[in-house]
């Protein structure tokens, strides 16, 4: 498999053959306000260019994964630049009928048993928070692609470190997994995605996984930055199985 870090959580994965785009946020930089009641709001969102063109981005897509439709998984640029026949996947009923309101013609919800050509593709949960921020963030979902000739894969989605995590880890036994990791918090209400601390809880879940640490320092209410997460790591003894890219690398499994 190949996976290559876009900006935020915007991946592409090579699997199996056939390559996704998940949580596509293809805007320029700029191109929306900032998040409000966090830090940086001096500063529009994406804070950062695309590593590549959109048209680079987007060539050969057989399908796209939407994990939930927050504006820096799902934006308009996204909705714009992506042909309205493509597969698209997402979480629930409520988010397909949203996509197809966007013009979508082919929207399929994701289940624990969903199949895209021969590709196991397995929803799994996530919490977006702790406590009382989870209700306002909503649901979301990550998913574990499996294939006979592939590693298991993990794209964690927006989620906080907790049990469903572990359990998901338990029993589909991913050797890769990706994980939002940029601690991204409002002023009050803690970590919408994972922290440092919650990176650790992963690898001590799934010490022989690689671990890819994406959704950083490009939207205004990160609070955890690749420099500080790459030194925590080497102060954990993980820097060997954790991986920490800046938009535009790739890595091969």
């Amino acid at each position: 498999m190949k996976i290559t870090q876009i900006p935020n959580a915007t991946i592409l994965v090579e699997y199996a053959g056939k390559k996704f785009l998940i949580d596509p946020m293809l805007a320029h930089k700029g191109a929306f306000p900032p998040f409000p009641n966090s830090l940086r709001q001096d500063q529009k969102n994406p804070l950062v260019s695309l590593p590549l063109s959109i048209d680079s981005i987007i060539q050969d897509i057989d399908a796209v994964i939407v994990t939930h439709l927050h504006l820096d998984h799902w934006d308009d640029a996204a909705k714009e630049a992506l042909p309205k026949k493509i597969k698209v996947f997402s979480q629930n009923e409520e988010d397909a009928e949203a996509i197809q309101r966007a013009g979508f013609e082919n929207v399929e919800v994701l289940t624990n048993e969903t199949v895209f050509e021969g590709i196991q593709l397995v929803k799994t949960k996530g919490e977006h928070g702790r406590g009382e921020v989870l209700k306002m963030a909503g649901l979301v979902c990550g998913v574990v692609f499996k294939y006979e000739s592939e590693q298991p894969l993990y794209v964690a989605g927006d989620t906080v470190w907790y049990e469903e995590v572990g359990n998901t880890i338990d029993n589909h036994k991913p050797e890769v997994i990706v994980v939002n990791a940029g601690d991204n918090q409002f002023l009050e209400g803690g970590s919408l995605v994972m922290g440092k601390e919650d990176v650790h809880e992963v690898y001590k879940a799934a010490s022989n996984a690689k671990i890819i640490a994406v959704h950083m320092e490009a939207v205004n209410h990160w609070t955890l930055s690749r420099e500080e997460l790459i030194n925590f790591c080497h102060e954990k003894g993980m820097e060997t199985n954790v991986f920490v890219p800046n938009d535009g690398d790739s890595y091969t499994f």
